[in-house]
């Protein structure tokens, strides 16, 4: 069995085959993840994500970012100015969004923002929406966002949460081939009580966690 790539742990377990892909589960921190095997190269990963047309006009889209957006917004304090939305892809409009509401953002992505000199500096917020299910090595991630978030500020995450085997089985967003790495409520409450984060759900697909404050 392979290594969890999010926690390192080593006791993982089949948990689906379909006809393209074979899927494990970490005994540790419950992340379901895609054989390493069955992954895109950058060329044809990239090439999928160029199909994607998300532009600032889109209302539906706007709605379906605010999901995020509202509830950060909410909880964000006064002093707050300066985000970083991690995995912008080709359309960055959730920055936008957050520009709009008198935000300073910065933006990264490896294949459409991946300029580097973003992540040398820390930030009051951190955005990623629909992002960290294509991360191949999740546990990269998370420790630079605990790097670049300064004490007492928010982390905001949008993805699909993986609730039990039976409904992964007939889940459409497994079939999608750049997604790779499957959360859990389980898994969310593992990384925050690792990293001694305050934790909220919010609906079925938004999770924002508070790092103390020094």
């Amino acid at each position: 069995m392979q290594p969890c790539p999010l926690c390192a742990g080593d006791n993982t377990r089949h948990y689906h085959t379909d006809t393209r892909r074979t899927y494990y589960q970490c005994q540790r921190c419950s992340l379901v993840f895609v054989d390493e095997v069955a992954r895109l190269g950058p060329d044809d990963e990239k090439a999928v994500y160029d199909q994607h047309r998300n532009v600032p006009d889109d209302m539906g889209y706007r709605r379906f970012l605010s999901r995020l957006a509202d509830p950060l917004l909410e909880r964000l304090p006064q002093h707050a100015s300066d985000g970083l939305d991690f995995g912008s892809g080709p359309g960055p409009v959730l920055a936008m969004m957050l520009m709009q509401a008198g935000y300073t953002m910065a933006c990264y992505d490896p294949y459409y923002q991946p300029d580097r000199r973003v992540l040398e500096r820390q930030y009051d917020f951190i955005t990623c929406t629909e992002a960290i299910e294509h991360f191949y090595q999740p546990s990269l991630a998370w420790q630079q966002w605990d790097t670049l978030l300064k004490p007492g500020g928010w982390l905001g995450v949008m993805t699909k949460l993986v609730t039990d085997q039976a409904a992964f089985s007939r889940w459409h967003y497994k079939n999608d081939p750049t997604h790779v790495s499957f959360f859990s409520r389980d898994t969310f409450e593992f990384l925050a009580a690792q990293s001694s984060l305050e934790l909220e759900f919010v609906g079925n697909d938004v999770i924002l966690m508070r790092k103390p404050l020094l």
